[in-house]
């Protein structure tokens, strides 16, 4: 069917042909017009936008579960959220997750997703041992670290472009708890969480929220928040009852003024130095879940992520400059997220390396786009790169100048001219052709 569509900001919305099929032999639709598979719409851009589009929402059963390893086998389209429902009383969590469990297994292999625990543990695909891929034409492909390695390499953070996942089987975490050990500490400045990051690099989880707007000594200023698993024996999830944000809110919602009203209110609300509580998994992994609808809060004009790594040796200055332009700008971002990463896998285009990552929220206007251009010298010149996952405006030009194993990634494309109708907005702007 005829359908309006959008990623998760809410922009750019076009129309395309819908189709979820039921089972595996009729997956692909019958067209010469470009085609990408569709999870649940998280990601933020146009990467999962085209013509035709393949949603897996009935390609979600779970198929075998081995509970002496916690190998789960199961369809493309199971969610996140669902995993954590059926495994987590019996003692398993997510290997790595994002900061929302409402993403599909898919999903999570195509955008090979990382989140708290990438210093430690890696991305998902560190996990997966094998992926069931089909092809346009018909074949299904068994793709593991050593049979048909190429195009898993190329599958893990390919964003869509290989074929449709139709099962993976993965590895999930032994646990004793549904809740999280969490430590908060209180950072003045940049350096300041810098060295913080530094000090806590041997707990499992870690992530910073940053006051962008904040200046001079004050640039930088956050709270760092560490964590382990409880063991505690409690592994009954207590589900609050969520929010939802019914209608697009009006422009003056998230305007520069109230969001450094919040942002003065949230670093001031802790008042000591180092403090520490028992948390949900909910809680600490996923707070906007908790909201509904959450990006309707950026109005009827949409808004995007801009997410960015830089490399160890210049990731404290690249902040500093990045910060700088956001604070002398006054282009506020309700979202100010950092993370430490861990050392790069061998996926041809996946996003994370040793390094520093920042993920912002801007509402999309010229002025935005203007800036965030601005940012992409800034981490080009200093050896960065941006996640395609989160992306809906980046050029031809910072894509293959920042991602140094895309060629792997395109000739492995070619080996399959059968996939050349597998392209999305996103790969048709960055110029990822498969010809």
């Amino acid at each position: 069917m005829l359908r309006t569509v959008s990623g998760w900001g809410q922009y750019p919305q076009i129309k395309a042909e819908y189709t979820e099929p039921v089972d595996y032999k009729h997956v692909y639709p019958e067209t010469d017009d470009s085609v990408i598979p569709r999870g649940l719409g998280r990601s933020y851009g146009d990467s999962a936008l085209s013509q035709n589009i393949i949603g897996t929402t009935y390609l979600n059963h779970f198929l075998a579960f081995d509970t002496a390893t916690g190998a789960l086998t199961c369809q493309a389209g199971v969610s996140f959220e669902e995993i954590i429902h059926v495994f987590l009383p019996r003692g398993w969590f997510l290997p790595v997750t994002p900061g929302t469990k409402f993403i599909t297994v898919g999903g999570a292999i195509a955008s090979d997703v990382h989140g708290k625990n990438h210093h430690a543990e890696g991305c998902f695909s560190e996990f997966v041992s094998s992926i069931k891929l089909l092809l346009p034409d018909g074949t299904i492909l068994i793709c593991t670290k050593t049979e048909n390695s190429e195009l898993f390499r190329a599958t893990c953070g390919g964003m869509g472009l290989t074929g449709v996942i139709l099962e993976a089987t993965f590895a999930l975490k032994k646990v004793n708890s549904a809740y999280i050990d969490q430590k908060t500490f209180k950072a003045k400045n940049l350096e300041h969480i810098f060295a913080l990051f530094e000090e806590q690099q041997g707990v499992t989880y870690s992530v910073a929220w940053i006051d962008c707007l904040a200046k001079n000594k004050k640039l930088g200023r956050s709270l760092l928040m560490v964590g382990e698993h409880a063991d505690d024996g409690d592994l009954d999830l207590k589900l609050g009852k969520a929010l939802s944000v019914p209608v697009n809110a009006p422009d003056w919602t998230l305007s520069p003024m109230n969001i450094k009203i919040f942002n003065t209110l949230y670093y001031n609300k802790v008042l000591r130095a180092e403090s520490s509580q028992k948390v949900s998994l909910n809680t600490f992994f996923y707070p906007l879940d908790q909201l509904h609808h959450w990006n309707r809060l950026y109005g009827k004009n949409g808004f995007t992520q801009y997410q960015f790594v830089l490399p160890m040796e210049s990731g404290l200055e690249g902040m500093r400059e990045v910060l700088e332009i956001i604070a002398e700008s006054n282009n506020a971002s309700f979202l100010a997220v950092l993370k430490l990463f861990g050392k790069e896998n061998e996926n041809y285009i996946s996003f994370p390396f040793k390094g520093y990552t920042l993920a912002l929220d801007f509402k999309l206007s010229k002025k935005t786009l203007d800036m965030l251009n601005r940012l992409d010298k800034i981490v080009l010149h200093h050896g960065g790169r941006v996640y395609l996952t989160k992306d809906v405006r980046m050029s031809e030009f910072t894509f293959k100048a920042s991602y140094p194993r895309y060629p792997e990634f395109h000739n492995v494309l070619k080996k399959y001219p059968v996939l050349e109708n597998l392209n999305s907005l996103q790969s048709k702007r960055l110029g990822m052709s498969h010809l």
